[in-house]
């Protein structure tokens, strides 16, 4: 099968044959493009379909929408049919969210390739290794929401499912040979089972922008106000917030305080079609801004990192000092093995035993189970040491108040008294020469 190879399904009738062959299939490639680089309300623009026998690309837009693809999602679901991404987490997303689809058999070659330690872990660098062929990326940045779609965008699409299910079997045999066939299971699970929140407008995002917090009380208010009418302005035209403007311009406004049409055509990123569509709302939220400074920066509403104690720094330590030497005699990427995350989660707790990691919701089943005793014996060994080295520093402090010992063995009084010793020394001394004094 060419690359050129495929068709393009457009009418609902084609689509539902396609779904009942697919549902006959052991394994089906997919890959999906959508349109976030182009739109303020993205959506999924394509899905690349391939069996070993044939390539479809399902064009939801001329479908009629995304909700269109309905006959697709028995075949997501089924657990008979093996269905292939590489890098699926996006795919899944899109299309949890914009068809309500559910997965159950998954395989994601870009994860295989992670466990597997592979240094380039791209389709393009796969396919170019295993396969000696140079995929197309020219069209990595095309704005698939436009129709008609050229000769050199489908053929990228094509090319995105071509080579995937012969990747997978690849893969799929290294994984069993290495042993970590079921650490990609329970990966490929818990993304099948993964839920996204719903998409809201972030109102306090103009706290994000690089800068922000450096802004005095009234700057920090304009930049509020030019954030939240670009918001508005790209919502209405449909465009990335991105390009309607960038944060840099809208940092610089709101450091100059500019409220007029002829200091605003001076800034960088503002083009004479920015000022004649948008200058004088610009202008109108500068003001608005500049009458009312910024109360108190309220938290972000991200998670807080807690502050370790010494004793679980130390923990953490040891744990890392595990993980590089383990993670290379693997031949994986640290993070991969562990993320920093799920080894500080482990510090904090402390478990005492590898049924105890089960509950630390940072950590992966396949983690807990190959190498839960080794971090419970990495835990106890490093306990064992800072109790030892605490008994340790104990002794010499208590040595250095007791005194040395003589060479007969007995105590040799310390040459040091503790502050509130020679205070009291000195007290008698003052005592007794006041007690001369006065008989004299």
């Amino acid at each position: 099968m060419e690359l050129s190879d495929y068709e393009i399904i457009t009418q609902r009738s084609d689509l539902e044959r396609l779904a009942k062959q697919l549902m006959r299939e052991e394994v089906v490639a997919v890959d999906t493009e959508a349109d976030s680089f182009y739109h303020y309300f993205d959506k999924v623009c394509l899905v690349q379909i391939a069996t070993r026998d044939g390539c479809w690309l399902v064009d939801p837009i001329a479908l009629g929408g995304a909700a269109e693809l309905e006959p697709l999602g028995p075949v997501f679901s089924s657990p008979k049919v093996k269905v292939l991404f590489h890098a699926a987490e996006y795919d899944i997303y899109v299309l949890k969210r914009d068809c309500g689809f559910e997965f159950t058999n998954l395989f994601d070659t870009m994860v295989s390739a992670q466990l597997l330690g592979y240094p380039a872990i791209g389709l393009s660098a796969l396919v170019e290794k295993h396969f000696g062929v140079s995929l197309p990326k020219d069209e990595q940045r095309s704005d698939w929401s436009r129709r008609p779609l050229t000769e050199k965008q489908l053929r990228y699409a094509a090319s995105d499912v071509h080579y995937l299910i012969q990747l997978a079997e690849t893969l799929e045999g290294e994984l069993r040979r290495a042993g970590r066939f079921e650490w990609a299971m329970n990966d490929f699970e818990t993304l099948c089972g993964r839920r996204w929140p719903d998409r809201e407008f972030d109102e306090l995002g103009y706290l994000r922008i690089t800068g922000a917090r450096a802004l005095d009380p009234v700057a920090l208010a304009v930049l509020r106000e030019l954030y939240l009418l670009r918001d508005q302005r790209s919502r209405e035209i449909d465009r990335p917030p991105f390009k309607v403007l960038g944060n840099r311009t809208l940092l610089e406004i709101a450091r100059e305080k500019i409220s007029d049409l002829d200091s605003l055509a001076e800034i960088k990123g503002i083009t004479d079609l920015i000022l004649k569509r948008l200058g004088k709302d610009m202008v109108a939220a500068v003001k608005k801004g500049l009458r009312k400074p910024h109360g108190p920066i309220p938290r972000l509403d991200t998670a807080v990192r807690r502050r370790m104690d010494r004793p679980t720094e130390k923990r953490l330590a040891a744990l890392k000092e595990w993980r590089g030497p383990r993670a290379q005699s693997l031949a994986l990427d640290p993070g991969v093995l562990c993320p920093n995350a799920a080894l500080e989660a482990i510090a904090w707790a402390s478990p005492a035993t590898a049924d105890e990691m089960k509950s630390i919701v940072e950590l992966k089943g396949w983690f807990v189970r190959e190498f839960g005793e080794e971090i419970v014996g990495v835990l106890a060994t490093h306990a064992e040491s800072a109790a030892a080295a605490e008994a340790a520093e104990g002794d010499a402090t208590a040595e250095g108040q007791n005194g040395e010992a003589r060479p007969d063995g007995s105590p040799r009084r310390s040459r040091r008294r503790s502050g509130r010793s020679r205070r009291s020394a000195r007290a008698k001394r003052a005592a007794r020469q006041g007690t001369t004094k006065s008989s004299s």
